[in-house]
């Protein structure tokens, strides 16, 4: 049985290898899924594929060791406890694995480890400034993940400028809060870190 489990660490490279009493050879069905995957979309933030955003955690293109699933399973973790856009990106996978040719394919959303922004790739980042949506920042800096805590250090994705305040602990979704530039005086969402 061969399978992969993935460690974020949001770099470039989608995800670091960690081995797992398999061989850590990457499979072509496991690059075929991950390619697969690189097209489904977060419905929330239509420029960031789930793999950008950091959210699939698994890949067993014949389901994982000891379980009597033998179709793919693809694991998943919200960006945070109750994200409504999980059931629509759990649909859009079988959807997209489907359209690939894959059938019986299980999709399992699990909470533990946490999803943290560290585990978005610099390129989903980069994405998420060309949209306008400020990317987050590296907790190391000055990140502060405590609900209303002062506001944190954020540029503005239009003018690059640091002189912005936050309007609201909460944007267009809960993981993100609004802030308003200074300079140019447009308001645009945070990618809260977490």
């Amino acid at each position: 049985m061969r399978g992969r489990i993935l460690a974020h660490n949001g770099e470039e490279d989608f995800m670091q290898i960690r081995q797992t009493n398999i061989n850590p050879v990457i499979t072509d069905d496991e690059k075929r899924i991950r390619e697969i995957l690189d097209q489904v979309f977060d419905p929330e933030i239509p420029v960031l594929s789930i793999t950008d955003l950091g959210i699939v955690r698994e890949i067993w293109p014949q389901g994982k060791p000891g379980s009597d699933h033998n179709g793919p399973e693809i694991v998943i973790t919200p960006t945070y406890s109750g994200c409504p856009a999980m059931d629509m990106i759990a649909v859009n996978i079988r959807m997209a694995m489907l359209e690939h040719g894959y059938q019986n394919i299980k999709i399992t959303s699990v909470l533990s480890p946490a999803w943290t922004t560290d585990w978005m790739t610099e390129k989903g980042k980069q994405r998420l400034a060309e949209y306008g949506i400020a990317p987050p920042n590296p907790k190391q800096q000055v990140c502060n993940n405590e609900l209303f805590a002062p506001h944190e250090a954020v540029q503005c994705p239009r003018c690059e400028s640091w002189h912005t305040k936050r309007l609201s602990e909460f944007g267009s979704t809960a993981c993100k809060a609004l802030y308003q530039c200074e300079n140019c005086h447009e308001p645009f969402d945070y990618f809260k870190c977490h």
